[in-house]
C-alpha cells in the first residue's frame, strides 16, 4: 500500500514535466506546497480590491464582519468528519484571513499594523499547511497514518497506525489506540464497520491484541476469500506415523495447513449445523487417525453407519444405540484409572509414543532395575458422532469425569453435535472440552464454539450457517493462538477414501492393549469381549483334539445315565400361569435370569422401565424391580451409573 500511495504523488510531483532542467525539478517539487501560498496572495488582493469598493462603509462593515463570521463557522461545520486537527486548523485558517480581509476593506490593506500582520502572518499560516503536508507523507508509516480516514469513519481517528506489512491478499496493520481513549476492545467491536468501509465479508477482517498491551495490538486484512477454492483430501499427511504427529485435515485462508494434535488438543467439540460441512470434517480426522500405528479408536454412531460405516472394521470397538453408547461410557470410566496405574507403573507421567512400544527400556519398566518387556499401550480415542442423542439418553453432564481424567490416561474425546448449548451439555462439560472444531452456526451459538476472546478477534462463524460448508475455526492447544481466529476449511472427502484407509492400513495399527481391554470386558462384558469377528484358523492351522464344550458344561459326564425325575422338574422357569404372582426365592431366581438375558442381549445398563414387559409377564411390578435392583447393588450384581434409576450390570463370573 505504501509503494502504491508513493508511485502515485511521484507521479503528481512530475505532472507534465521531463524534470529536464533544475528548474522545471524544482517547480514541479514545488507544486504541492503552492496552494497555501496562492491562497494567501489571494487574501492579500481581496482585501486590497474591497477597500478600493468599500472603505469607510458601515454597511459594507456589517455585511463583511456576518460573513466571516458565516465561513468560519461553515468550515466547522464542513470538517465535522475530519479529525479534530484539522477541524480546527482549518478553522482558524479561515476565521484569521476573513477578519484581516474585512479590516483591510473597511480601513485599508496597510492601515496601521494591518501590513505587518499580512506580511508576518500571511507565511506563517502558509508554512502550517506546508508543515501538515509534509507530516501527513509519511513512506515509512511509523507515526500517524496520512488522514487515518478509514478509523475516523468508525470512530478511532486518534488511533496511530505503524509499518504496514503487505503479503500476497494479506494485509497486516500494527495500531496504537489513544492512551485513555480506548482499548482493544473498541477495535473488536468496530471490526464489522471497517469491513463495511473495506466492503469485504465480516471474517476477512481480524483483531490480533497485544497480550502485553491494552491499546495495541493488529489489524489483518484478508481482501479475497482464498477458501472458495476446493481442496480434496491429499492422501494421509504421516502414514504410519504416531497419533502425537499433527493431522492435516485442511487449509488455512492463507494457504498454511490446517493441522490438529489430538494429544494437545486433548478433548475436542466438533460443531456445525446440518450442511455445514462437519461430516467431511469428521472423515478428514478420522482418516488421518486411521492412518497412525498407535491409536485405538471407540466409535459411538447414533447414524448407523450413514456418515462413518466405512471405519467401522478398523475401529476396536463401535456402538450405534442410545444403550450401547451409555455402556461405552461406563467402559471409559473403569478403564481410565486401569490406564493410568498402567502408565505409572511403567514411570510414564502421561502418554507418549513411547508407551505404545515393547517396554524395553529399564526406566519405563514395571519392575525394579530390569526391563519388563510388556506390551504397549496405545492412545485411546472415544467418539462420540452426534452426542447430543447420547446426552438426551443418559445425562447432559456424563461426559464431565471423563473429560477431567482422561488426558493422564493417554485417552481422548471428540464429542461431535450441532449444539452445544446450555440445554444439551452442562457448563463443566463444555469447560472440559479444551479445542474447538466449530463449522458453520446459529448466530446464536457461536458463544457456545468458540472462546470468547477468538469472537472478539473477529471470528464469525454464525455468518457462514450452512451457506460455506467446510469453512470452520479451530481453536486448541498446539496451534498458534493467532490462527484461533483465522478461518481455515477442512479437505473436500469422501466415504470411499475412508473405506481405503480402514482397509490399506490394517496392517499398521496395533490392537487394543490387554489392561484397556480387560477393564472395558468387566463393565461390558460379551458385549465388548465380542467387538470383534472370531478370528478364523488358518488353512492347514492344527484345531486340536480338544472338545467343544461350553465352559459351565466341561464337568458333565456325557455318559453318565440321566437322573430320575424330581418334583418340581416341570415347574416352568421364565414363565406361570396367568394371575399367578411368584414370591420369594423364585422371584429372585426369575429376577437373576432377566439380568442374564439383558447380558447375554448386550443391555449392560438397566433400569426398571426395561423391565416392564417382564413385569407384565410375571405379575410382579416396577417398583418390586425397583428394590431388587437397589438388593443387586448390595451384592455387587450391578452398579451406579451417573443417572438416577440407571444401573450398570457387573457380567456374572462363568463357572471353571
Amino acid at each position: 500500500m505504501t509503494s502504491k500511495k508513493e508511485q502515485q504523488h511521484e507521479d503528481q510531483l512530475r505532472g507534465g514535466s521531463d524534470a529536464g532542467s533544475v528548474g522545471k525539478y524544482l517547480l514541479h517539487r514545488a507544486k504541492p506546497h503552492l496552494p497555501p501560498w496562492l491562497g494567501i496572495a489571494g487574501t492579500g488582493v481581496a482585501g486590497a480590491l474591497g477597500n478600493w469598493r468599500w472603505e469607510g462603509s458601515a454597511a459594507a462593515g456589517v455585511g463583511l464582519t456576518l460573513a466571516s463570521v458565516a465561513l468560519t463557522g461553515a468550515t466547522w461545520w464542513a470538517g465535522r468528519t475530519t479529525s479534530a486537527q484539522r477541524r480546527l486548523h482549518s478553522a482558524i485558517t479561515v476565521a484569521a484571513g476573513s477578519a484581516w480581509v474585512t479590516a483591510a476593506c473597511l480601513a485599508g490593506p496597510t492601515a496601521g499594523p494591518l501590513d505587518d500582520a499580512f506580511l508576518m502572518g500571511g507565511p506563517a499560516i502558509a508554512l502550517s499547511w506546508n508543515v501538515r503536508m509534509v507530516m501527513r507523507r509519511n513512506p515509512d508509516a511509523t507515526g500517524e497514518s496520512s488522514d487515518k480516514g478509514l478509523l475516523e469513519k468508525v470512530g478511532l481517528a486518534r488511533t496511530q497506525i505503524g509499518a504496514v506489512k503487505v503479503e500476497p491478499n494479506k494485509v497486516t496493520v500494527p495500531y496504537a489506540l489513544p492512551a485513555g481513549e480506548a482499548t482493544t476492545e473498541d477495535m473488536s467491536k468496530a471490526l464489522p464497520r471497517i469491513a463495511g468501509a473495506l466492503d469485504v465479508p465480516k471474517s476477512a477482517v481480524r483483531n490480533r491484541p497485544d497480550p502485553d498491551s491494552a491499546r495495541r495490538g493488529e489489524l489483518v486484512i484478508v481482501p479475497r476469500d482464498m477458501l472458495r477454492e476446493v481442496v480434496w483430501y491429499p492422501g494421509p499427511s504421516s502414514p504410519g506415523g504416531s497419533i502425537a504427529e499433527p493431522l492435516t485435515i485442511g487449509v488455512y485462508d492463507d494457504g498454511r495447513p490446517l493441522q490438529l494434535t489430538l494429544p494437545q488438543a486433548i478433548h475436542l467439540l466438533v460443531m456445525g449445523v446440518t450442511g455445514a460441512g462437519k461430516t467431511e470434517g469428521a472423515i478428514d480426522v478420522m482418516c488421518e487417525v486411521l492412518t497412525r500405528r498407535d491409536v485405538a479408536v471407540w466409535l459411538s454412531d447414533p447414524k448407523r453407519g450413514q456418515d462413518l460405516g466405512e471405519a467401522f472394521p478398523a475401529c476396536d470397538w463401535v456402538v450405534d444405540t442410545a444403550d450401547g453408547a451409555e455402556l461405552m461410557i461406563e467402559a471409559l470410566k473403569a478403564a481410565i484409572p486401569a490406564r493410568q496405574a498402567w502408565l505409572g507403573s511403567h514411570g510414564y507421567r502421561s502418554w507418549e509414543p513411547a508407551a505404545a512400544e515393547q517396554q524395553t527400556d529399564p526406566s519405563h519398566s514395571c519392575q525394579q532395575g530390569i526391563a519388563c518387556g510388556c506390551d504397549g499401550m496405545p492412545y485411546l480415542l472415544a467418539w462420540f458422532e452426534e452426542a447430543a442423542n447420547t446426552l438426551r439418553a443418559t445425562d447432559d453432564d456424563v461426559f464431565t469425569g471423563i473429560a477431567q481424567e482422561a488426558r493422564s490416561a493417554g485417552a481422548s474425546l471428540v464429542i461431535s453435535m450441532q449444539r452445544a448449548s446450555g440445554y444439551q451439555i452442562s457448563t463443566d462439560t463444555r469447560a472440559s472440552l479444551p479445542a474447538s472444531l466449530c463449522f458453520g452456526v446459529d448466530e446464536r451459538d457461536a458463544q457456545f464454539a468458540l472462546p470468547s476472546e477468538v469472537l472478539d478477534a473477529g471470528a464469525t462463524p454464525g455468518a457462514w450457517g450452512n451457506k460455506r460448508p467446510g469453512y470452520c475455526y479451530l481453536c486448541s492447544a498446539g496451534v498458534d493462538e493467532d490462527l484461533w481466529s483465522t478461518p481455515s476449511r477442512t479437505f473436500r472427502n469422501n466415504p470411499v477414501t475412508l473405506e481405503w484407509v480402514s482397509r490399506a492400513f490394517e496392517p499398521v495399527r496395533m490392537g487394543i492393549d490387554k489392561v484397556t481391554a480387560a477393564a472395558a470386558a468387566s463393565v461390558a462384558g460379551q458385549r465388548y469381549t465380542s467387538r470383534a469377528a472370531v478370528e478364523q484358523p488358518q488353512e492347514g492351522q492344527d484345531m486340536g483334539t480338544e472338545p467343544l464344550v461350553d465352559p459351565e458344561d466341561v464337568d458333565i459326564d456325557p455318559e453318565a445315565e440321566l437322573p430320575e425325575q424330581q418334583q418340581g422338574d416341570d415347574a416352568p422357569i421364565f414363565g406361570q400361569a396367568a394371575g399367578r404372582k411368584p414370591k420369594g426365592q423364585e422371584a429372585r431366581q426369575l429376577f437373576e435370569e432377566a439380568l442374564l438375558e439383558f447380558e447375554r442381549n448386550g443391555q449392560m445398563v438397566v433400569g426398571p422401565k426395561d423391565f416392564y414387559d417382564w413385569c407384565e409377564k410375571h405379575n410382579l411390578s416396577r417398583p418390586w424391580v425397583s428394590g431388587q435392583l437397589k438388593e443387586a447393588y448390595k451384592q455387587g450384581r450391578v452398579k451406579e451409573t451417573g443417572k438416577t434409576g440407571r444401573w450398570r450390570i457387573v457380567p456374572a463370573l462363568t463357572p471353571a
